[in-house]
C-alpha cells in the first residue's frame, strides 16, 4: 500500500490556487502498481455478485474497466451530457457553486443488477452520489463504492447516505 502511495503525485495549485491534485499518473505507467491497485479495488466485492460496473468519467473509467473485467461484470459507463450515442438517463446535482449533471444508458442497468460504483477518488461526494441516483432511477441496487483515493477532510462519505465505502488511500 505504502508503494501504491508513494506513486501518487501531488500537483500543488491545480486546476486552481489553493488545490491538491492527486495525480493517479504515475499508477498508471507502472503495471505492476496498477494491477495490484485494481486488485485491492475489486478485492472488497468479491462474492458480491456484482452484475454491473458502473464507472464515472474520466478516470473511473481507468479503473472501472479492469475491475469490470477481474468481477466477470459488464461496465457501464457514466458521462458527461451529450457524450453517449444512445437514449439516456439523467440526473442533476448541485455543485458548491452552480450544477452539474451526469447520464447513463437507459437499458445499461436493470431491475435486479447489482453494481459496483467505481472512480478514482471521493472527494465531496457530489458525483458519486449523482452515479447512485442513476443506478436507483433505473432499477439497479448499489452494492458499494471502490475508490483508488478518499479526501477525507472533504467528507464525501456523508453524502453517500451510509453506503458500503471502500478506499484504498486516505488523505486527511
Amino acid at each position: 500500500m505504502e508503494d501504491l502511495k508513494r506513486a501518487i503525485r501531488d500537483v500543488r495549485n491545480f486546476p486552481k490556487p489553493g488545490i491538491i491534485f492527486r495525480d493517479v499518473t504515475p499508477v498508471l505507467l507502472d503495471p505492476e502498481l496498477f494491477g495490484q491497485a485494481v486488485k485491492q479495488m475489486a478485492d472488497p466485492y468479491r462474492g458480491a455478485r456484482i452484475t454491473r460496473v458502473v464507472a464515472i468519467e474520466s478516470r473511473g473509467f481507468l479503473f472501472g474497466a479492469p475491475i469490470a473485467l477481474d468481477l466477470g461484470a459488464g461496465l457501464v459507463p457514466i458521462r458527461k451530457p451529450g457524450k453517449l450515442p444512445a437514449a439516456t438517463e439523467r440526473v442533476e446535482y448541485e455543485l458548491e457553486y452552480g450544477t452539474d449533471a451526469l447520464e447513463m444508458h437507459h437499458d445499461a442497468v436493470q431491475p435486479g443488477d447489482r453494481v459496483l460504483i467505481v472512480d478514482d477518488v471521493l472527494a465531496t461526494g457530489g458525483t458519486a452520489n449523482a452515479a447512485a441516483q442513476l443506478v436507483g432511477a433505473t432499477g439497479g441496487a448499489v452494492v458499494g463504492f471502490s475508490f483508488l483515493i478518499e479526501l477525507d477532510f472533504l467528507k464525501g462519505r456523508q453524502r453517500l447516505q451510509g453506503r458500503r465505502i471502500e478506499a484504498l488511500l486516505h488523505y486527511a
